[in-house]
């Protein structure tokens, strides 16, 4: 039955602390299936989904099978999508992905795994579409269906505008869809324009549906999908009719229903400080009115009523908000020494300070905090850049190329012998370059050479920034260059590495980001080794002098409640900042209009009226 909380979800959530609770509830569940069908004599159907999501799924169901005896000799499976026109072994396709997460590592019969065929042609498209359709049939229809939700609110590749009764069937992708998957092919232009995909019409004919979704990037399309009206703009919206279908949610994926993200609508709270904030900041911009401009009408007409039996009258609550707001803007990110620090968000002492920001991939730092870090250094503070991870996954083969070839060229113009390895390594890496394709795995020497570049990169972006080369570290955690991107496996030597460039510069202030990613993503996996790494250094004396300020980069932004340091820029630095950020060669166009976008939530607020602002959230470990 529906609780109080839950009045505006359409289709039923569950909020779990982590994604790795939520899979290991989901794949008992998957487990009893099994099991129940084995003793029977039946087979179970499952419709299994690809992507970063269900890959910390497949790993329990790894473990039930591996540990607990679960067989999946029983289980037939049919797969929800496949790029068109890749091959099964390409290392993108979703046949390969299924197999090295999963089906490997299983008892599963191959006979009874299918996965829409990507390389049929043009012509036999539709018959192989209706074909799969009838084997669903055929099996009885599927009795447990996993899936995923993209950024667009699809599932499987239901791009906007798939109707509800949509059967499978080739579809174009969204442009945000291969957008997405940009980073896996090494650049858009590789991404394939069109798919094959159940429709939505099969996947809410299984008997039982249960959608993943972790981190807060996912935040807002789950809640429009669960709370809002049904439209084909979101095809995981028609879920609402589905009478067996149910999200499990880690608490980011969560944080934007209305019972997370705004309780005072769905019943009666307790009114912590930071609620407070978070209740008067959304009327504010529900209304569109300054802080100092709501009235008690207002609180009264939007479920606030006791917030002002409590704290008000609208006057003094106003004034109270504001003020907290007013006293997270600083332009002093490592404290303003011998001043009062009381309503300031750094502390003054100790200064100078030695500040640690922590990118997980190059190009992450200057992002989020590019005008704090000019900041930090101008202010004599001591500033260290630790890049946990090469980034060479996210350089094209261009740049290894152009390496290679420029390589040779010099040799040909210094015409000595002294350059006869250099060029056999540069004929070398072009041989490789050639052989493998856009599309083929990198060699070890060739994954070398795209960390140097990363590194050639970051080094002048941080130097435009004032940063001295001493200062900048490059990690290399293990898990990056041994992986790839989704499928990462970090272990003790990640977090040894950590711990260990932690207890050498023992700093005052940690600069982290990674909170609200996807588990698996880069990001992701570096906050999880980081929160990690300070838990098995919590005894050293120099945390109890550290503050750790949470950024994002590649994240959902904060929102204004959120923030307890925001750092202003004016014209002119965020120019510097955008200009140090052009030595990447593969750059985020979005870099700018974030930091513009918290600026102007802060004037919406009633606060000055500033050309950028760099956001920070206090980190409570």
């Amino acid at each position: 039955m529906i609780s109080e909380a839950e009045q505006f979800e359409k289709i039923p959530c569950i909020a779990y602390e982590n994604s790795s609770e939520a899979c290991r509830v989901l794949a008992v569940e998957v487990s009893s299936l099994i099991r129940e069908r084995q003793a029977s004599n039946k087979h179970a159907v499952l419709g299994l989904a690809t992507g970063s999501t269900p890959v910390p799924f497949y790993r329990e169901l790894i473990r039930l099978h591996k540990e607990e005896g679960l067989s999946f000799q029983n289980v037939i499976t049919f797969n929800l999508d496949e790029y068109f026109g890749l091959e099964p072994e390409h290392r993108e396709s979703y046949y390969r992905f299924m197999r090295e997460q999963l089906f490997d590592h299983i008892d599963l019969p191959d006979s009874q795994i299918n996965i829409p065929p990507g390389t049929v042609s043009r012509e036999q498209v539709f018959q192989a579409c209706r074909y799969y359709e009838t084997k669903i049939e055929e099996a009885g229809g599927i009795d447990l269906q996993i899936l995923g939700i993209g950024r667009t609110g699809h599932i499987g590749f239901n791009e906007p505008g798939s109707a509800e009764d949509s059967p499978t069937r080739m579809i174009t992708l969204d442009k945000v869809t291969r957008e997405d998957a940009a980073r896996d092919f090494l650049g858009i232009d590789n991404v394939p324009r069109f798919a094959l995909t159940m429709g939505v019409g099969t996947i809410i004919r299984a008997r039982r549906i249960a959608l993943m979704a972790w981190g807060e990037n996912k935040a807002d399309i789950v809640s429009k999908a669960v709370e809002d009206e049904v439209t084909d703009a979101i095809s995981a919206s028609f879920l609402q009719h589905h009478d067996n279908a149910q999200f499990l949610l880690d608490s980011g994926a969560a944080s934007s229903l209305t019972r997370k993200r705004h309780p005072w609508l769905v019943g009666t709270v307790d009114w912590s400080d930071a609620l407070i904030r978070r209740a008067v900041t959304w009327l504010s911009r529900e209304l569109d009115k300054p802080v100092l401009k709501l009235l008690d009408e207002d609180y009264n007409e939007h479920g606030m009523s006791d917030l002002l039996t409590e704290c008000g009258p609208a006057y003094q609550l106003n004034i109270r908000i504001f003020n907290e707001l007013q006293h997270t803007i600083s332009g002093w990110p490592g404290g303003k020494p011998d001043e009062d620090d009381r309503h300031r968000p750094e502390r003054a002492l100790p200064f100078p300070k030695r500040a640690l920001i922590f990118a997980p991939e190059p190009s992450d730092e200057l992002r989020a905090l590019g005008g704090t870090i000019e900041r930090l250094v101008e202010q004599g503070h001591t500033v260290d850049v630790v890049f946990l991870t090469s980034g060479n996954l996210g350089v094209g083969d261009s740049a290894a190329e152009r390496f290679a070839e420029v390589l040779k060229e010099l040799a040909d113009v210094q015409g000595a012998e002294d350059w006869n390895t250099p060029v056999s390594y540069a004929g070398q890496l072009l041989d490789h370059l050639a052989a493998k394709g856009p599309f083929g795995e990198d060699n070890a020497a060739l994954r070398s050479i795209k960390s140097l570049v990363r590194r050639s990169e970051a080094r002048h972006a941080l130097r435009a920034c004032g940063l001295a080369e001493k200062h900048i570290h490059f990690l290399d955690l293990p898990f990056y260059e041994t992986g790839r991107y989704r499928r990462f496996k970090p272990d003790d030597n990640d977090v040894s590495a950590l711990c260990g460039i932690l207890t050498k510069l023992e700093p005052h202030q940690i600069y982290m980001t990674g909170s609200a990613s996807d588990p698996s993503s880069v990001a992701g996996v570096c906050y999880r080794l980081f929160q990690t790494a300070m838990t098995q250094t919590a005894k050293e004396a120099w945390q109890r002098d550290c503050w750790t300020w949470l950024y994002r980069s590649g994240e959902k932004p904060f929102a204004s409640y959120e923030i307890d340091m925001a750092v202003p820029m004016s014209p002119g630095q965020l120019k510097a900042k955008l200009t140090a950020l052009s030595q990447y060669t593969q750059e985020d166009e979005s870099t700018g209009k974030r930091e513009r976008a918290v600026a102007q939530y802060y004037d919406q607020l009633g606060l000055a009226d500033y050309e950028a602002i760099e956001a920070f959230r206090l980190w409570k470990s």
